[in-house]
C-alpha cells in the first residue's frame, strides 16, 4: 500500500474499532439489571451514554473514506466494470453473510438464552423465516446495512453524477429530514441519514481533501470553535448533519496531521485493522452476542464479588473489541489459505485468486 493513503485506512480501523464497541456496549449494558457494585449501574449508564455520544465520529466519517476510495469508479469506469467490481463483491458479502449471522444467533440464542424473546426485534438476524429474513435484508433491516448501503450509494452516485451539484443540497435536506420523519425500517433510516457522507467523499472528496490539507486551524480557530458551538447546538435539536460533517473534518485533520509527522507504517495496528474491515464488521456481530449472553447469564445467576462485577463492566468492551478484531482477522487469514477466500469474495474472484 502506498505510504501516502496509510493514514486513511488508519481511520478506517479507528471507524471499525468504534463500531465493534458500538455493537459490544448495546448488546450488553442495557441488558443489566441486578448489580452487586454501589457504582455499577452509574458505570453501565456511562458506557451507554459514552457510546450515544460516539454517533457523530463513527458512520459519517466511515462513509466519507468509503465514498472517496471509489471515485474512479464513478465517472471513469464502465457500468459493467463497476457491477462487478463494487457491487458483485458486497452483494456476495451481504447475502452469504446475512444468512451465516441469521443461522448462528438463531442457534446462539436457543443454546444460550432460550427463554429470551426476539420476536419484536426488527432484525434480519432474529427472522423467524425465510420470508421474514428476506424481506429484512431487503429493508435494510440487517446488523450488515452497511454493506446494503454500500451497494445502493455506488448505485445511486453513478446514476447521478452529472446532478451532483443539486442532489448534494437534496441529499443534506433528506439526512436533517429523516431523523423527524423516519420510515417503518430503523436500518434504511441509517442508509439515508448517511449517503451524504458517501456522496461528498465520491464527488467532492479530491476537492475537499485539498481543502482539509490546507485548513490553518490556528488562524480560523474562532471560526471552527463557532461552527463547533452551532453543530453541537443542532445534535441536541436531533440534527446531527453539522456535528458529523466537523466530525468528519476533525478526525481527517488530526490522522493526516500526524501521519505527516510520523509516518504510519503497513504492520501498524489501526493499518492493520482496517486492512480487514470487511472481516471484522461480518464475524463481530455474531461474538459479540456470545460475549453479551454468557456475561448476562453468569451476571444474573452468579453470587460474585462487587469489585470483580466492577472490573468486568469497566473492561468489558475493550476485552470485546480486541476479541473482535483477533477472530476477524483470523477468520480472513483461514478464508484465503483454506477456501480461496471464497467467505469475502465471489466465487469467480476467489477461484481467480488461487
Amino acid at each position: 500500500m502506498k505510504e501516502k493513503s496509510l493514514w486513511i485506512n488508519q481511520i478506517k480501523g479507528l471507524c471499525i474499532c468504534l463500531v465493534v464497541f458500538y455493537h459490544s456496549v448495546i448488546t450488553f449494558y442495557p441488558q443489566l439489571s441486578a448489580f452487586q457494585h454501589p457504582w455499577s449501574e452509574t458505570l453501565s449508564k456511562c458506557w451507554v451514554y459514552f457510546n450515544l455520544y460516539l454517533a457523530p465520529f463513527r458512520m459519517p466519517v466511515f462513509f466519507f473514506i468509503s465514498g472517496f476510495l471509489i471515485q474512479r469508479y464513478i465517472d471513469g469506469v464502465s457500468w459493467r466494470d463497476s457491477l462487478g467490481k463494487r457491487v458483485g463483491n458486497i452483494l456476495w458479502v451481504l447475502a452469504l453473510w446475512g444468512v451465516l449471522q441469521w443461522q448462528a444467533l438463531s442457534h446462539i440464542t436457543a443454546w444460550l438464552a432460550p427463554e429470551r424473546d426476539v420476536s419484536t426485534s426488527a432484525n434480519a438476524a432474529y427472522a423467524d423465516s425465510f420470508g421474514e429474513f428476506v424481506q429484512a435484508m431487503l429493508t435494510a433491516s440487517t446488523s450488515l446495512w452497511y454493506l446494503y448501503a454500500l451497494i445502493a450509494y455506488f448505485v445511486f452516485c453513478k446514476l447521478t453524477s452529472r446532478g451532483k451539484a443539486v442532489m448534494i443540497g437534496a441529499l443534506a435536506l433528506l439526512s436533517i429530514a429523516i431523523n423527524f420523519l423516519p420510515t417503518p425500517w430503523w436500518g434504511m433510516n441509517s442508509v439515508l441519514r448517511n449517503v451524504i457522507y458517501y456522496a461528498l467523499g465520491a464527488w467532492y472528496g479530491t476537492s475537499l481533501m485539498a481543502w482539509m490539507k490546507a485548513f490553518n486551524v490556528r488562524r480560523h480557530w474562532l471560526l471552527l470553535s463557532g461552527f463547533a458551538l452551532f453543530a453541537v447546538a443542532l445534535w441536541f435539536k436531533r440534527t446531527p448533519l453539522f456535528l458529523s460533517l466537523l466530525s468528519i473534518f476533525a478526525i481527517m485533520k488530526v490522522f493526516y496531521a500526524v501521519g505527516r509527522r510520523y509516518p504510519p507504517s503497513e504492520r501498524s495496528l489501526l493499518n492493520v485493522v482496517g486492512s480487514n474491515t470487511i472481516a471484522i464488521y461480518t464475524t463481530h456481530r455474531i461474538l459479540v452476542e456470545i460475549f453479551s449472553l454468557l456475561l448476562i447469564g453468569w451476571f444474573s445467576a452468579q453470587a460474585r464479588s462487587p469489585s470483580v462485577e466492577f472490573v468486568i463492566l469497566l473492561i468489558y468492551p475493550f476485552i470485546s473489541l480486541l476479541l473482535c478484531i483477533a477472530t476477524g482477522m483470523l477468520a480472513r487469514s483461514l478464508s484465503q489459505r483454506l477456501a480461496g477466500d471464497i467467505f469475502f469474495s465471489p466465487p469467480a474472484l476467489a477461484s481467480a485468486r488461487q
